[in-house]
């Protein structure tokens, strides 16, 4: 579980993140929204330590991470996995050497033993027998589930994911979010997605947190998405016409 509580965090005497408070639990996948500019990057950068707060506290599992030892820091960065925007693939390494790259860097296991995990996790996002295939023979979607088996290779607590559908078609898209909420599920894993994709905040929006000018304007679940009243939610959620059709068929129903 992440705790945030009064979370401030600025830059340069602009303050971005204004005391943001929020749970995330395991097993859940989390989803963070927002216009741009409204801190989803810097509060995503925040939880994972590349920024340190200014006021408030994260605490993963009641620990604290600022208050970290070196050591205890080293620990806590093998139990996040993250998946990045542009999957960030190493181009002239194979799938294999990519997901392996983290068992390498934090593990004393053989290769034998590393090869094991990565097969086992290959094959977990249905990428079996693509071991020895480079970054740029696989589609767009096929990378991201490179992404996602590294993401998962060392067995995380917590996983980020930073605009995981990021150029991806719908259909392919649809594929990564059930993929990631079905490893959230069944390694429960607390996962936090930061995302623009308004299909995977009704399809696995099991926590949605919406940021606005730095601050927690609301937070819900898909289903409250639909009933709410909050003003900016539904500007937000319900730009296009479809989700408008939507919304609108949802409370008629309930009427």
């Amino acid at each position: 579980m992440i705790e945030v509580n009064n979370l401030h965090k600025g830059f340069g005497g602009v303050k971005v993140l204004k005391g943001i408070s929020t749970t995330f639990l395991p097993g859940k996948t989390s989803l963070i929204i927002g216009e741009s500019g409204s801190g989803k990057t810097v509060f995503l950068k925040s939880l994972i330590g590349l920024h340190t707060p200014e006021d408030g506290t994260i605490s993963f599992d009641g620990r604290i991470n600022t208050k970290f030892t070196q050591k205890e820091k080293q620990q806590w960065r093998q139990e996040i996995g993250m998946v990045f925007q542009g999957s960030a693939l190493f181009d002239s390494q194979t799938v294999e050497d990519n997901v392996m790259f983290p068992l390498k860097m934090f593990t004393s296991k053989t290769y034998e033993e590393m090869l094991e995990r990565v097969n086992f996790v290959l094959k977990r996002v249905n990428l079996e027998n693509s071991n020895h295939k480079l970054p740029a023979e696989l589609s767009g979607g096929m990378q991201k589930r490179v992404a996602i088996a590294r993401a998962i290779v060392m067995n995380p607590k917590y996983l980020f994911c930073d605009e995981p559908n990021s150029g991806l078609d719908p259909r392919t898209a649809i594929v990564i979010d059930q993929l990631i909420q079905e490893i959230t599920e069944e390694y429960q894993i607390t996962t936090v997605i930061n995302t623009h994709d308004m299909n995977s905040v009704m399809e696995i929006g099991e926590k949605i947190v919406f940021l606005k000018n730095g601050r927690k304007a609301w937070e819900g679940t898909s289903k409250d998405v639909f009933k709410t009243d909050n003003q900016a939610v539904v500007d937000f959620v319900y730009s296009s016409n479809l989700f408008k059709k939507v919304r609108e068929a949802y409370l008629n129903e309930k009427k």
